[in-house]
């Protein structure tokens, strides 16, 4: 399937995609934050430069879109259906590097979680409680 726009129709449409400061994790770390929880964000010293890191309580949270990371059984994490080899190997290159930075941070000692963006929109606050649940028993242990 050919696409449907031009080469700079496209080039200008992935241009305004976000990598940082998207609005599921801007409504994350807002609750977090109205919670009383400090963080860093997008810190350089972890493997992947973690979405937030909340490093008195050893807890990393990534913030995934469910098309780029491809979140199994979401309805937005569909392959596109122009130059599909491309999009394929891009996304499973996302999800290897996902293994291999969680791999790593859980070495480090670090407990990981992984909002997906489609929780973040259907499940919120269930979400974000288990997470402030972990953290204040945490903060009780330390």
């Amino acid at each position: 399937m050919a696409d449907i726009m031009t080469k700079t129709q496209r080039s200008m449409t992935m241009s305004h995609i976000r990598g940082k400061n998207t609005k599921p994790e801007l409504k994350v770390r807002k609750y977090l934050f109205q919670k009383g929880f400090r963080y860093r964000i997008n810190d350089k010293r972890f493997p992947g430069h973690p979405d937030i890191v909340l490093k008195s309580y050893k807890t990393i949270i990534f913030v995934n879109g469910c098309f780029w990371h491809h979140h199994e059984n979401c309805k937005t994490a569909v392959y596109p259906k122009s130059n599909v080899e491309y999009w394929y190997n891009k996304i499973q290159r996302n999800i290897e590097r996902d293994i291999e930075n969680i791999s790593q941070l859980d070495q480090m000692g670090y407990k990981v979680f992984v909002l997906w963006e489609c929780e973040i929109n259907k499940r919120f606050e269930e979400k974000m409680t288990e997470i402030v649940e972990y953290l204040n028993n945490a903060k009780e242990k330390r």
